[in-house]
């Protein structure tokens, strides 16, 4: 089938959604050869199975069920990448946007000189007032922080509702991160040239079913984003997260060794033993969250890989200790010291984790 437009839309646990909203876009788009993409990540309520029977009574719905992979902005790569449309729209399963919107947006593409329409909440007829109170705060605080960063003077860069041309996207397809939940800001920053755009206003409406995506990990996300653009992303994005929760086990660490060693005057290597555990396991732990999401590790499984994450980073701890233990030794202050330690193990210990404990590679290679 030959379509002329694709719609490309991330899901996870949203079955109950998707009756209503291929209806609608049934409805809205009766003048036009369309297809719908839906990118499932092996949601456990059944999403994949019911767009499956759908897929089966409409060729112009299709499913792709990825396992083992995770993440929005990715998921939405590979749904463009897998259309041929001449236009692309991403939009969220969640029913909050206007559909009757996607024809106007076609239109400006096909009439006006543009790479990119965008679904505004915030223009002068757009509302937003269906988000709760903090999600709203937040959304205007990372638009009004995009903006200032990136100077991309748009009024809603976060906005989830968005259409482009296909020649607009293969254009910045290999800048992509690929990493984070705002895919709009990222290829926004990735354009080399202006970008021609136009805001629609839409009224954003009230979430029926399922949750929101909507949590610190995403906020998490976003600022390691942010991090990784302002570097030139010559730090790989996965580094940055690794070290940035170095960073309050690093605190952890010296909190512990100051109590141990400064406050109680225990025993140098005793105290900066002890605090390195406390801190590796904190890191583990706050790592299996936000750094590895992607190929997070639950129940038995998180055990199972908090005994090698101590087991691999053995030789880090022990360089850790080592060269924290000799230079206090040689009286350099306990301060340096104990950084010093912490910091000659961080490259280790995530070479290793990477391989040992979260086989990030592995993963790499059979499945990206």
């Amino acid at each position: 089938m030959t379509s002329d437009l694709s719609i490309i839309i991330p899901t996870y646990n949203e079955k109950n959604n998707i009756a209503p909203l291929i209806q609608s876009l049934r409805s809205a788009l009766e003048d036009v050869e369309w297809e719908v993409v839906f990118v499932d990540d092996d949601s456990p309520d059944g999403t994949s199975k019911l767009l499956r029977d759908y897929a089966l009574k409409d060729n112009r719905v299709r499913v792709i069920q990825r396992l083992g992979r995770r993440g929005l902005a990715s998921a939405c790569i590979e749904g463009v990448l897998s259309s041929s449309s001449p236009y692309i729209c991403i939009m969220d399963a969640d029913l909050q946007h206007d559909e009757g919107l996607l024809n106007q947006m076609l239109d400006s593409l096909r009439n006006e000189d543009l790479d990119l329409v965008i679904g505004s909440r915030y223009t002068d007829q757009g509302n937003a007032d269906a988000m709760p109170y903090y999600r709203k705060r937040l959304s205007e605080a990372a638009n009004w922080f995009s903006n200032r960063m990136f100077g991309v003077n748009i009024t809603d860069p976060m906005s989830g509702y968005f259409m482009f041309t296909r020649h607009y996207f293969e254009s910045v397809q290999y800048k992509l991160s690929g990493r984070g939940f705002k895919i709009l800001l990222d290829m926004l920053i990735s354009s080399h040239q202006p970008v021609r755009f136009k805001e629609l206003p839409y009224v954003m409406r009230q979430r029926q079913h399922g949750e929101s995506k909507l949590n610190f990990l995403v906020i998490w996300d976003f600022l390691i984003q942010i991090i990784n653009r302002v570097l030139g992303k010559f730090v790989p994005y996965r580094f940055l997260s690794f070290v940035t929760v170095g960073f309050s086990g690093l605190v952890i660490h010296m909190f512990v060794l100051w109590l141990l060693h400064a406050q109680y005057h225990g025993d140098f290597t005793y105290a900066q033993s002890v605090a390195t555990f406390i801190a590796m396991t904190s890191n583990y732990i706050l790592n299996n969250i936000f750094t590895y999401h992607d190929a997070r590790k639950k129940n038995k499984a998180l055990w199972s890989g908090l005994f090698k994450f101590y087991l691999v980073c053995l030789l880090g701890a022990v360089l850790n200790v080592a060269l924290a233990s000799y230079l206090n030794d040689r009286n350099i202050i306990w301060i340096i010291a104990g950084i010093s330690g912490a910091m000659a193990g961080a490259v280790w210990n995530f070479t290793i984790s990477n391989i040992f404990v979260w086989t990030i590679y592995k993963k790499t290679n059979s499945q990206e």
